[in-house]
């Protein structure tokens, strides 16, 4: 008998009973920003970080109502089989290296060391799940930026391009970088209160960093990204340190990566001027 059991990780049979309801919360959002706009609220003539607020969380509800655009999908899709398969290839080789040894000759010694190993590779996977995906999401940034430019910044043109040796290269070494720190960010599981504290910081920086380089080199050079990054290095950390919250939360992190890139391509051009259109 088939039974839908609900294992706590996140699969593509969740995904779409969720897309109608974000894609319902981003209208709700877009409707009452814009009225709060034109109604000469705070945005307008309050402080500076009530208006900076507003833009961050706006870019991220125009991303999720990218979700219905055919090229994001398809991006999106990628990506969830992609990681399916690195993690699920993870769990048969571990389960098998823990089924074919034996470290002790009590039975029930041995059966606690497996089971901890298992625990282990759960909690290592949910680790590297952040990192994985957007790897995955990396190497097919440019789609979505298209389809994120084509909605909202028809008036652009064609970027100029990150080459796909580039954007792979990028991607990898940031992937790399990501996994190593994490692997040390598990000491600090030895101090709970610290761990979350230490890890959303550390992940913070590193994915706000990868995704605004992969978006800002598609449209400017490599010294100007670093200025604009520089510049707006405060508001990049918050929004990277919300990327990592995101990429952590069941069923949401298998559309964060995708929510995450569209609403960087809306910063960046906000960042460096370019508002563009409504919608």
């Amino acid at each position: 008998m088939n039974q839908n059991i609900d294992n706590g990780i996140s699969d593509a049979n969740d995904i779409n009973p969720r897309i109608a309801h974000y894609l319902l919360l981003s209208k709700g959002w877009n409707l009452m920003t814009s009225l709060s706009i034109t109604a000469g609220s705070p945005s307008t003539t309050g402080p500076k970080i009530y208006l900076e607020t507003i833009n961050m969380l706006s870019a991220f509800f125009k991303g999720i109502s990218q979700l219905n655009d055919r090229p994001t999908q398809r991006v999106l899709w990628i990506s969830i089989v992609s990681a399916t398969l690195v993690f699920s290839m993870l769990w048969v080789v571990v389960g098998v290296l823990l089924g074919s040894t034996s470290i002790f000759t009590i039975g029930w010694l041995e059966w606690a060391v497996d089971l901890l190993g298992g625990l282990a590779t759960f909690v290592f996977t949910w680790f590297l799940f952040p990192g994985v995906i957007s790897a995955v999401i990396g190497i097919f940034l440019g789609d979505i930026a298209n389809a994120v430019e084509a909605r909202h910044f028809p008036s652009l043109g064609p970027a100029m391009g990150l080459p796909m040796a580039k954007a792979v290269l990028v991607t990898l070494g940031y992937l790399g970088v990501l996994i190593v720190l994490n692997l040390f960010l598990l000491v600090f599981l030895l101090i709970p209160p610290l761990f979350p504290f230490v890890f959303y910081t550390v992940n913070g920086y590193l994915l706000g960093r990868e995704y605004f380089e992969l978006v800002a080199l598609r449209r400017i050079g490599p010294e100007e990204a670093r200025r604009l990054r520089k510049a707006h290095r405060g508001k990049l950390f918050l929004t990277g340190v919300i990327m990592a919250l995101l990429l952590t939360l069941p069923v949401v992190n298998l559309l964060a990566p995708v929510v995450i890139t569209a609403a960087m391509v809306h910063l960046f051009e906000d960042w460096r001027g370019n508002p563009g259109i409504a919608h």
